[in-house]
């Protein structure tokens, strides 16, 4: 499975419209990629607060319609990274969305855990409440967005539905790059996964940077590719067959013993 990562900035003075411009000439250049990732909330901006409503899409809309362009001209899956979706009743989702080749939604995540730390996405946008994979030519494919990566029981449960690759668009600030660095390993690691974690770069709203360093990891913690600060594409070469090599190797998965039973009186 070949792999791209598209870091895309999101600056204040560039409309939604130019970006996703901007982003589909990005993308254009990873022909010859299986999948292609981008970040969270890139098109509107994850730091542009007072404007989530007003970018707020459906899933029918601009952001996962350029997507669907994008994937067949690629004939690849396209992982959109997340949009401010409208939900059917107003309500507002981070929502990550899967394409396939065809153009088609293959999968869809609601971002379960909304940041509230010097964050106003938590008071914006509504948890996502539903959990699921999706299967793929390259085994069964799970999705978390950015704060996800701080609750493992999220993961383990996305272990338990059955995903060996977990896709994890971000827009993790560089002050805290050291903890991106950490969590992606480590859920790696303790869930014996393939991570595909695909962060944002550059300057947002209120002056917040973000840290870049997209990267993919497997499941005995080796880093196989890692983009710089800076907008680009980071290829990576995987073979999906390493999370099925290494749970039979070192079957920690198994060897579970969880939930315990109730103590004796």
């Amino acid at each position: 499975m070949r792999v791209a990562l598209v870091q895309i900035a999101s600056p204040p003075e560039e409309t939604p419209e130019r970006r996703r411009a901007r982003a589909g000439r990005m993308v254009a250049g990873a022909r010859g990629a299986d999948l292609v990732v981008l970040p969270e909330l890139w098109a509107a901006g994850y730091f542009a607060f007072d404007a989530y409503a007003a970018r707020a899409e459906p899933l029918a809309g601009p952001t996962v319609a350029a997507g669907r362009e994008w994937a067949r001209e690629l004939g690849a899956h396209v992982h959109v990274g997340s949009l401010v979706e409208r939900g059917p009743e107003g309500q507002l989702f981070n929502t990550a969305v899967l394409l396939g080749p065809d153009g088609g939604i293959v999968h869809v995540y609601r971002k379960v855990h909304v940041f509230g730390y010097a964050s106003r996405e938590a008071e914006l946008l509504t948890p996502g409440d539903s959990l699921d994979v999706c299967s793929t030519a390259w085994g069964a494919f799970g999705a978390t967005t950015c704060y996800d990566l701080r609750f493992p029981e999220l993961w383990r449960d996305l272990v338990d539905r059955g995903a060996e690759t977990v896709v994890v668009p971000a827009a993790w600030p560089a002050a805290r790059a050291q903890h991106w660095d950490l969590f992606t390993v480590c859920r790696a690691v303790e869930e014996q996964l393939l991570v595909i974690a695909c962060n944002a770069v550059g300057v947002q709203d209120g002056g917040v940077e973000l840290g870049g360093r997209s990267r993919v990891v497997d499941p005995w913690g080796t880093v196989l590719a890692e983009a710089g600060a800076d907008e680009g594409i980071t290829w990576c070469d995987v073979d999906p067959a390493v999370v099925k090599q290494v749970r039979a190797r070192f079957p920690v998965l198994a060897d579970r013993r969880w939930p315990m039973p109730a103590g004796r009186e």
